[in-house]
């Protein structure tokens, strides 16, 4: 008998996890026609509250989940809306009355999720497959030759006990995650300058930080008891633990740390994370010693975030996800970064398909994406010795979020990420705000250098300051292109305004600090008048009641 002919498909995705079953099913969505085969290496279904990172969305993510694929009523029916971040200031303290917390006291307008990825991948499994996506669970990639020219690539697999199976396909996605079998082919794999490690584990019951102190005051912050449905950060010099609840039941625990300040092997087994938190948690270390026997799993990563040279080919072969380049959970940019990723290869996909060359754009989005995940970069290299201080997180949390839904989420949100007419419109404002951030961040490092660290036992709310509150709720407009690109320069403008109050008010604590670099990327140009973009502090306003009695 002669050998099965190779199948031949358009798209072969390697590798069924979050980022591969959303790329397959936005194709499906995008053209009902394509043949996509997803091969994935393990069992399915997968256990619920699986062992995963990335559980906490953003509003990209969320926007990608819910209006991109069309999950919305998934979301609402199977998994937890989340009530945004939560930062507490609690290294070493129990009372969580006791000490400065950031976060917003009702919801802001655009919705995010927590995610249960077991559950969320299961569903992806079976969805793909209603739309017309083959997809094969426990299937072992054991060849993969890569065309350079105008014929098929090739793939050869094989489901244990059976025969391999070779299956040629106009496009080859790599979504194998941290596998990344393209990336090791090809020798793209590098480095980043950020040196973080985690560790995380799941405990099978839900940990409820709203009933974590009796202070009525502190309750009644919140407009509504459930801070539980944030991700809650607790942080310190060096690092943060995110308590993230899961729509299983089950909360997922995390520590990140700058290995300079916390090493790894203080926290890389579950006693010894324990302890760990025990010393530098230990409110959370009272919840989850009374359930040390609900642990699920536990697991490490020694250097999570990594860079890769390319991620897009003319070719026709792409990374996606965690199979090219990978951040830092801090602000949950994971979904975000599938959902650009994944829109990118879909542009490349459509025009192949159109007949229409792919060498310009293939470098154009590369060059995109590259600066997306540089800016996003410089949020996190060298920032964990601020995580602890009280005075400069909160300023550095304001100027990240403004960044990003000012600029970054606007450009996914309102359909303009692969706009290369816009885009170039806004050439001159996406580069000036890219030099700012580096500026603002490097400011901020030398500001928590000398910072007194005051923590005063307030809540800084989010949601009372219009303007912050404002730039999430217009992530909902709909814009014409000259709406959006007045729009980004206007958060352009916004951008440099915040930045000169940053300025302001850490020179006024610390006359003597540099701000030449700061102000420098600011730029000489007038500056539209903006109220006071920051919090008033509880030490502010003693020092101005001081200041009115004499």
């Amino acid at each position: 008998m002669s050998p099965m002919p190779p199948a031949q498909h358009d798209v072969i995705v390697l590798g069924g996890g979050l980022a591969g079953l959303t790329l397959a099913l936005q194709l499906r969505r995008r053209f009902p026609d394509i043949d996509v085969l997803v091969l994935e290496r393990h069992e399915h279904p997968v256990p619920e509250a699986c062992h995963k990172v990335g559980e906490s969305s953003v509003e990209i993510g969320a926007h990608y989940f819910e209006n991109v694929l069309g999950l919305k009523s998934h979301l609402m029916d199977k998994q937890l809306k989340k009530f945004g971040f939560r930062f507490f200031f609690s290294d070493g303290q129990r009372d969580l009355a006791a000490v400065t917390e950031l976060g917003a006291s009702r919801p802001l307008p655009v919705p995010s999720w927590q995610i249960d990825r077991g559950i969320f991948e299961n569903f992806l499994g079976e969805e793909v497959q209603r739309q017309g996506v083959r997809f094969v669970d426990q299937a072992v990639v054991r060849g993969l030759e890569l065309s350079h020219d105008d014929a098929p690539h090739r793939v050869t697999w094989h489901r244990a006990g059976a025969e391999p199976q070779v299956a040629r396909a106009r496009w080859v996605i790599d979504a194998s995650g941290r596998a990344g079998l393209i990336k090791r082919k090809l020798g793209l794999a590098l480095d980043n300058a950020h040196g973080a490690h985690a560790v995380w584990f799941r405990i099978g019951e839900r940990l409820n930080i709203d009933q974590w102190c009796d202070d009525a005051d502190w309750r009644a912050r919140c407009v509504t008891p459930t801070r539980w449905l944030s991700t809650n950060h607790m942080v310190g010099t060096g690092y943060w633990l995110w308590l993230i609840p899961l729509s299983s039941g089950s909360h997922s625990v995390g520590i990140v740390a700058d290995p300079r300040i916390h090493p790894l092997e203080e926290m890389n087994t579950f006693p010894r994370a324990m302890r760990w938190i025990e010393k530098h948690q230990p409110r959370v270390f009272d919840e989850l010693d009374a359930r040390r026997d609900k642990l699920q799993d536990f697991a490490f990563f020694r250097r999570f975030s990594y860079d890769c040279s390319q991620v897009f080919s003319a070719n026709r072969w792409a990374l996606a996800g965690e199979a090219g380049r990978f951040l830092d959970p801090f602000y949950s940019p994971g979904s975000d970064f599938i959902a650009m990723g994944n829109s990118f290869i879909t542009e490349l996909i459509a025009r192949d398909r159109a007949g229409k060359p792919l060498a310009a754009h293939a470098q154009v989005y590369e060059q995109i994406f590259r600066s997306f995940y540089d800016s996003a970069l410089a949020l996190y290299v060298d920032q964990y010795p601020l995580f602890g201080d009280p005075e400069v997180l909160p300023v550095k949390v304001i100027w990240d979020y403004s960044y990003y839904w000012g600029v970054l989420a606007p450009l996914f949100m309102h359909e303009r990420i692969a706009d290369l007419a816009v885009l170039s419109r806004l050439r001159d404002e996406l580069a000036d705000c890219q030099r700012l951030n580096v500026a603002v961040q490097n400011f901020l490092r030398a500001w928590s250098a000398v910072s007194a660290k005051r923590n005063p036992a307030e809540m800084l709310d989010q949601a009372s300051v219009p303007w912050f509150a404002e730039l999430n709720r217009r992530l909902h407009d709909a814009l014409g292109s000259d709406a959006f690109v007045a729009r980004l320069k206007q958060s352009h403008q916004l951008l440099r305004a915040l930045a000169q109050q940053i300025a302001d008010r850490a020179l006024r604590d610390h006359p003597k600090l540099d701000a030449s670099a700061l102000r420098a990327a600011i730029g000489a140009a007038p500056l539209q008048p903006h109220e006071g973009l920051l919090f008033a502090r509880a030490y502010d306003r003693a020092t101005a009641e001081t200041a009115a009695a004499a």
